[in-house]
């Protein structure tokens, strides 16, 4: 992974959403990652995204989860996929 990507975890601020930012942290720690992971609640952004769905988890402004709390490894899986892509 060259360029740190840029993640972030939108939402309404419900706890799920909070859980999926801590996890998402957790991930990118694991990973190496230096950069931030954002927490938008910006509802105009999440739709922005096109998703219906909350939490999301976008990488470099794409979104790669919605809807749904995954684990620390499929979260790892999803942003280095998303970031070789």
């Amino acid at each position: 992974m060259a360029a740190v990507p840029k993640i972030e975890v939108l939402g309404s601020g419900c706890p799920g959403c909070k859980k999926l930012h801590k996890l998402t942290v957790e991930a990118a720690g694991q990973l190496g990652l230096t950069g931030e992971v954002a927490y938008v609640t910006d509802i105009n952004r999440i739709i922005e995204m096109g998703v219906m769905q909350t939490p999301v988890l976008a990488v470099n402004g794409k979104p790669v989860l919605a809807g749904f709390i995954p684990d620390v490894e499929r979260l790892k899986e999803e942003i280095k996929k998303a970031v070789d892509a």
